[in-house]
């Protein structure tokens, strides 16, 4: 006998039988189904957007995500989703009247989604809602970030250290040439009495290409700089999602960096821009950089006109003081020949006395010389009197000109010391608002509303 019994041989079991491919899949969908919750908060960012081109069609999205693995490798996750068509006619106009803006490729979104899974079209995620307080708030963000990385790099001021001219009339203008905006522009100038030459900078106004064309626009104005009083950034009205392209850091840069003077008529009534922070001068709209620039026309006008009314009063009173001293001198002159006049006639009468033995034609001869001096006299006292007053009014005419070259000085002094007053009450006033505007981004108020 054995000794141990054996274990009965077991019969070989058969190879459990192939899944068919969609079998497989169903079974993935279904495990999905049991497993997951019926719709997830989801963050990403949008890479590729299709909108609907017709009514009832549907609006697909790509979402990504860049993260690191556990060994320091990027990994870039992505999923396909898809808004429907009655969604999106919900969702979309709501998002873009809370964040001023449609939806885009490139956004951050927050999402609330359902995982799908199709045997034939893979995994994609259903959009049922979208958080635009999210894409507010990172938007909000990336306009501080932009706004303190131009600060430290000191160009939210330089441009104010820039002088305008006090006649800026040859204008490098930037915009687009078929916008109504720079119509308006053109239009308002030419309408006053003031002449201006302008050079348009043709440039695309608003989308992805504007920071590039603006900027393209402001290299071709700086290579014939000498040309130029200033550059005027103008285009017509627009929503917050037109004037997103003037916030965009590049832009704004090149616009603090600029060496010309740079007057921005953006089209916006409420939101300021970063490039208006950065520009020398920032206004609403096209026809207002119009106006800024014929009012500051009429007002060197007026002050030049002044100044100009003041120089003839003054020279007037000099002149009429000159007049009243020269008619003072002829009086005087007069006077003392009519005094040596009457001495002569004096000396006459006594010598008459005293000669009256003296021979008849010595008597004769004195008479005679005593006529010519008479007649000479007065013609001596008309040439004196002719001599200082051509010196008198030499005289007169040396003060006047010294009077206007101290006065067109002391005009220029003026001039500088005004502009020089506002441009620091300027700088004050355009310093307390960004301290107030970056104040207001950190109260807890803010935030909250973030």
């Amino acid at each position: 006998m054995p000794l141990y019994n054996r274990r009965p041989e077991l019969p070989p079991q058969p190879a459990p039988a192939p899944l068919g491919l969609a079998e497989l899949l169903s079974q993935v969908r279904l495990a999905l189904q049991r497993q997951l919750a019926e719709s997830y908060w989801v963050v990403g960012e949008v890479s590729d957007l299709t909108v609907p081109r017709f009514a009832g069609a549907h609006c697909y999205l790509t979402l990504t995500e860049q993260i690191i693995d556990g060994r320091g490798m990027p990994i870039k996750a992505q999923a396909r989703a898809t808004l429907w068509s009655q969604r999106y006619q919900q969702l979309a106009p709501a998002f873009e009247r809370a964040t001023g803006q449609p939806l885009r490729a490139g956004l951050k979104l927050l999402l609330r989604v359902q995982v799908r899974f199709h045997e034939q079209y893979g995994l994609s995620l259903d959009v049922v809602a979208i958080d635009p307080s999210y894409t507010v708030g990172e938007l909000a963000l990336l306009r501080l970030a932009t706004l303190r990385k131009l600060e430290e790099k000191g160009l939210l001021v330089r441009q104010q250290a820039l002088s305008l001219s006090l006649a800026p009339q040859r204008l490098a203008v930037i915009s687009s040439p078929t916008a109504a905006g720079f119509q308006d522009f053109v239009q308002q100038l030419r309408e006053a009495p003031y002449d201006f030459a302008l050079t348009l900078f043709p440039a695309t106004m608003q989308g992805d290409e504007a920071p590039a064309s603006i900027r393209a626009a402001l290299e071709g104005v700086r290579e014939r700089r000498g040309q130029f009083d200033a550059v005027v950034l103008i285009r017509g009205g627009g929503s917050r999602t037109d004037l997103l392209a003037f916030d965009e850091y590049g832009l704004a840069a090149a616009v603090g960096a600029f060496p010309l003077p740079v007057l921005t008529g953006i089209g916006h009534e409420r939101d300021e821009a970063v490039v208006d922070l950065t520009a020398h001068r920032a206004l609403k709209t096209p026809t207002a950089v119009a106006a800024f620039l014929v009012d500051r026309l009429a007002r060197l006008e007026a002050a030049i006109f002044g100044l100009g009314e003041q120089v003839v009063a003054a020279a007037r009173r000099q002149l009429s003081q000159r007049h009243a001293r020269l008619d003072q001198l002829a009086g005087r002159t007069q006077h003392a020949a009519q005094g040596q006049l009457d001495a002569a006639h004096d000396r006459l009468r006594a010598r008459a006395r005293q000669a009256t033995q003296a021979p008849r034609e010595q008597l004769r001869q004195l008479g005679q010389g005593l006529e010519r001096f008479r007649h000479q006299l007065p013609r001596a006292a008309r040439r004196a009197l002719a001599r200082e007053q051509r010196g008198l009014r030499q005289r007169g005419r040396v003060l006047l000109r010294r009077f206007a070259r101290h006065h067109q000085r002391r005009r220029e002094t003026l001039l500088r010391r005004r502009y020089q007053l506002q441009l620091a009450l300027e700088r004050t006033l355009h310093r307390h608002e960004l301290q107030l505007a970056v104040l207001g981004t950190r109260l807890p108020g803010a935030k909250t509303s973030l």
